[in-house]
């Protein structure tokens, strides 16, 4: 069959949750025997969010060939288990350049170079894939960052209304609004849906389905008036209310026909509801975890999405161990040799989390020296593992002023140094080691356990000992001082085997505790936890 495209947009207000619901339709259209992909349109002028604080951005997620991403890509590989690329994440920074490039090169005859046609042109090309017309894809669901009415995401509404023009009923609109509850009033108001769909429109798009955001169960009545105020059939109306679990979307939309409705208007016959056994096998487990587990995460982000992968990682783990996992942050640039152990109490475990700079690493190190000589299992994600391994430099093999060269460029142990790839490099975006890359396992280590005796091992063969995760760093732990660590406890137990950069650092006669190099938690998804935090939490407990 023809490809078909999906295009999910919001109105009212960011953060509704596209991101949830677009992972949501991709899941249940596999659930149907479809392959399925899906990408991020972002109208920020950005490159990529490579270099964007997380404060403004939450985490920037990367794929396997390399690419930084929105947070949002790592929701559609969590609920729908594909492998994104660097063509599923589009910015507007990214069109302009292709264009502006283009023009340099004297592509366009000297013509002038317009946002209609030459960018939305763009555009179109890019929400129809024609780089990967070797996919064999049956359906592309385009999501478009940002709210109707903003400025800069006009020239993707206009390529989306002309791309409906074009392809007929092998495309439909998915509108996201938000319902509001007023607490005075004891009413929820379909007001702001109304003037979003009506901007819409004023686009030239006809919304198909509309997802109405809630905090409140939303009854016929209320859909009945939104689906007549809006020109769209009442089986099109559909809620989503707040979930006990993100996780618990997909089957709310199946619930309410979201997948059926997506059929009808694309002219696909329906056919039977899919079971998802696995996935409901999944929540099953999610509700019926009994036991509690208290993991804390030190870092300088104190913002739910600034570790998003990571923490959904350590859930996703807790929920397969059959426990909750409670996470609290701490952070380090508050934590002192005076206040680690207060900091730390009642924790069953640290991750010492990922990041770029000075601020806070102090914390981390003393964070990591506590964690070590007190035994509390203990988890370093790449700045993490070189806070690792830094501290034990400092406080076991005796070099106290031990330290990274991107803290300290004239340290006299550098035990972390610059990749000898990155020394030439003046840029900051798209410039680091990015992307997956194998790693050799030691036999008899912990992370080679971790990997081979797990049930969701990314390990084809069984007794293997090569894996493959993704990277984003710089700096690398110095291969002249592996010798000194490994006669003092701290045995690198995977490496590169390209490059020999070791990816793993491990102490055994520790109960757990381990930093990779390497970021595990961008592998993890619903149906197959990463090895790793699944060996971690499960020491935790």
């Amino acid at each position: 069959m023809d490809t078909k495209y999906i295009f999910v947009t919001g109105g009212v207000v960011s953060s509704l949750g596209k991101g949830i619901i677009s992972a949501s339709i991709g899941r249940l259209l596999q659930a149907r025997g479809y392959k399925v992909t899906i990408q991020k349109f972002d109208p920020y002028i950005n490159i990529d969010p490579g270099t964007l604080n997380p404060y403004e951005h939450g985490e920037c997620y990367v794929t396997v060939d390399g690419m930084e991403t929105d947070l949002d890509l790592g929701h559609y590989e969590r609920f729908t288990g594909i492998h994104t690329t660097r063509n599923n994440s589009i910015t507007t920074g990214r069109i302009y350049k292709t264009v502006i490039d283009r023009e340099r090169r004297g592509d366009y005859l000297g013509k002038t170079i317009q946002v209609v046609p030459h960018i939305t042109d763009e555009i179109k090309r890019r929400m129809l894939r024609e780089e990967e017309k070797d996919e064999q894809l049956d359906f592309v669901i385009t999501e478009v960052g940002g709210t109707i009415g903003d400025i800069e995401s006009a020239p993707f509404m206009e390529a989306i209304r002309q791309l409906r023009w074009q392809l007929g009923r092998n495309a439909v609109s998915v509108h996201l609004t938000y319902v509001p509850y007023l607490k005075a009033a004891d009413e929820l108001k379909t007001k702001p849906t109304q003037h979003s769909v009506k901007e819409l429109q004023g686009m030239g798009i006809q919304p198909d389905i509309l997802v109405l955001r809630t905090e409140r169960h939303l009854d016929d009545h209320i859909r009945m008036k939104v689906a007549s105020f809006c020109n769209v059939d009442l089986e099109c109306v559909v809620q989503s209310e707040d979930m006990p679990s993100i996780y618990e979307v997909p089957v709310s939309m199946q619930h309410q026909g979201l997948d059926a409705a997506i059929l009808r208007k694309i002219g696909i016959p329906v056919g039977e509801t899919p079971a998802m056994k696995p996935w409901h096998d999944f929540l099953d487990k999610q509700r019926n975890a009994q036991r509690e587990v208290h993991i804390g995460l030190v870092g300088k982000y104190d913002l739910q999405d600034a570790y998003k992968s990571i923490r959904e990682s350590l859930n996703l783990a807790g929920i397969y161990n059959g426990a909750k996992v409670r996470l609290h942050f701490v952070n380090s640039e508050a934590i002192t040799r005076e206040n680690v152990a207060e900091k730390l109490d009642g924790l069953a475990g640290i991750v010492i989390c990922p990041g770029f700079g000075t601020r806070g690493i102090e914390g981390k190190i003393v964070a990591a020296e506590y964690t070590r000589t007190h035994d509390i299992p203990t988890f370093g994600i790449c700045l993490g593992m070189q806070m690792m391994v830094i501290e034990f430099a400092r406080n076991v093999l005796g070099y106290k002023d031990a330290n990274s060269r991107e803290m300290d460029e004239q340290t006299p142990h550098n035990v972390i140094d610059i990749m000898e790839e990155q020394k030439s490099i003046t840029q900051m975006g798209g410039t680091m080691r990015l992307g997956a890359y194998e790693c050799k396992l030691l036999e008899g280590s912990r992370a080679y356990e971790a990997y081979n005796h797990s049930q969701f091992s990314t390990i084809q063969q069984f007794n293997s000992s090569t894996i493959s995760e993704r990277h984003r760093h710089r700096y690398e732990f110095n291969n002249a001082y592996t010798d000194e660590y490994e006669a003092k406890g701290m045995k690198c137990t995977g490496i590169n085997p390209a490059a020999n950069l070791v990816e793993i650092v491990e102490i055994p006669e520790k109960r757990w505790y381990i930093g990779t190099q390497f970021h595990p938690e961008y592998s993890s998804t619903v149906l197959h936890p990463n090895p790793f935090f699944m060996s971690f939490v499960k020491a935790c407990l």
